[in-house]
C-alpha cells in the first residue's frame, strides 16, 4: 500500500467519523434497559434453579459488553459530540464495566498507537513473543510466557486479575486527574455493590453478578485476543512500522452473527476501528460496507477464529503466527544450550 492510498483511504474513512446524538442516546437506552431487565430475571430466577439464572444472565453478559463498547467510545470521545459528555457517561459506564475511564483511555491509545510495532509492545496489548526472543529467553520466562498464554488463564483468570485487581490501581506515572478518576471509579463501583447486596443479598449478587461478570469479561478478553491474533497478522520493527498497514492488516474484520454483532457493538470491525477510533461503533459497519480497499482485509469467523487458540509467537522470518508445536524442534535444542551453559 503506498503513502498515496494511505492517505486516500483515511479520506474515504473520514465522513463516518462524526457521532450522532440520537443515535448514541438511542443505544444508551437499548443497552442499559435490557440489561437491568435481564439482570433482575437472573435474580428472581435463582428461587427456581441457577441453572435457569444462566440463561438471561448469558444474555445480560451480552449486553454488559455492548455496554463496555459505548464506554470505550467514550474513551476515544467519538461516542459524542462533546468531550465532557463522553466523559460522564464514559465514567458512568466505567462504573458498570469496573473500567476507569482515564486509565483505559490512556493505556487504549497507546494501543492503537503502537499495535503491531514489535519495538513498541508492552501496554494495553497482549503479550506476545517473537520465536527468536522465545528461544532466547531463560526458561523462567518461558515456563511463565506459556502458563500466560494457556486458554484457562488468559480467558479464566485473565478477567479477574484485569477487571477486578489491576484496575483498581493506578499506574506509574498517571497524573492526578487520572489518579483522582481512578478513585472515583472504585468509590462509586463500592457503592453499587453495598446498594445490590443490601436490596437481594450479598449471595444472589455474587451469583448472579458473578456469573455475568466471568462471562462478559471471558468474551471481551477472547474479543480483544482473536482480532489482533490470526495467522498472517502485522508485526513490524519500527522502522518500518505503518500505522494504516496495521490497522487493516493485523486487526481483523470479524464477521460475526448478526445478534452477536449486535451484543458486541461492531467491534468485529475492528480494522476500521484501528484505521479511525473516531467513527463511533454504530457507524463502522456503513463505513466498511462503503469503503471498498476495506473489504479485503483479513476476514474470519466464529469457526475460523478458534485456529487462534494454537497461535503463540509470531514468526518474524515467515511473518505469521506459530504454536509452541511447530517450533518444538527449535526449542529442544535451544534447552539443550542452556543447560550445558548453566554446567
Amino acid at each position: 500500500m503506498t503513502i498515496q492510498n494511505t492517505k486516500n483511504l483515511r479520506k474515504q474513512i473520514a465522513p463516518f467519523e462524526q457521532s450522532t446524538t440520537k443515535e448514541s442516546i438511542w443505544q444508551i437506552i437499548n443497552t442499559l434497559g435490557p440489561f437491568i431487565i435481564l439482570w433482575y430475571l437472573a435474580y428472581i430466577s435463582l428461587s427456581v434453579s441457577y441453572w435457569l439464572t444462566l440463561i438471561p444472565a448469558v444474555l445480560a453478559a451480552g449486553f454488559l459488553t455492548r455496554i463496555f463498547i459505548i464506554f470505550h467510545d467514550c474513551t476515544h470521545h467519538s461516542f459524542f459530540k462533546s468531550r465532557r459528555a463522553n466523559r460522564i457517561v464514559g465514567t458512568v459506564m466505567g462504573v458498570l464495566t469496573v473500567f476507569p475511564f482515564d486509565q483505559w483511555g490512556h493505556e487504549h491509545s497507546v494501543h492503537h498507537a503502537t499495535s503491531g510495532n514489535l519495538d513498541k509492545r508492552g501496554t494495553g496489548d497482549i503479550w506476545t513473543l517473537t520465536v527468536d526472543e522465545y528461544l532466547a529467553a531463560p526458561l523462567r520466562i518461558r515456563f511463565a510466557y506459556r502458563f500466560y498464554r494457556n486458554p484457562l488463564v488468559m480467558f479464566g483468570i485473565g478477567p479477574i486479575y484485569v477487571f477486578l485487581l489491576k484496575n483498581r490501581f493506578n499506574r506509574k506515572g498517571a497524573r492526578k486527574k487520572e489518579k483522582m478518576n481512578t478513585y472515583l471509579t472504585n468509590v462509586l463501583i463500592v457503592g453499587l455493590v453495598a446498594l445490590l447486596c443490601l436490596a437481594v443479598g450479598w449471595q444472589s449478587f455474587l451469583l448472579v453478578q458473578g456469573s455475568i461478570f466471568l462471562i462478559s469479561g471471558s468474551v471481551g478478553i477472547w474479543l480483544f485476543y482473536v482480532q489482533h491474533t490470526f495467522e498472517d497478522s502485522y508485526f513490524e520493527e519500527n522502522e518500518e512500522w505503518e500505522y494504516v498497514l496495521a490497522a487493516v492488516e493485523g486487526s481483523s474484520f470479524y464477521k460475526l452473527p448478526k445478534l452477536m454483532q449486535f451484543l458486541t457493538g461492531n467491534i468485529g470491525y475492528h480494522h476500521v476501528h484501528h484505521l479511525s477510533p473516531r467513527v463511533p461503533n454504530y457507524k463502522l459497519e456503513n463505513a466498511h460496507n462503503n469503503t471498498e480497499p476495506l473489504k479485503n482485509v483479513p476476514t474470519i469467523t466464529l469457526a475460523t477464529s478458534l485456529q487462534s487458540l494454537c497461535f503463540r509467537l509470531w514468526d518474524e522470518k515467515n511473518k505469521n503466527f506459530v504454536g509452541f508445536k511447530d517450533i518444538k524442534h527449535l526449542t529442544k535444542k535451544s534447552v539443550s544450550v542452556q543447560v550445558k551453559s548453566e554446567l
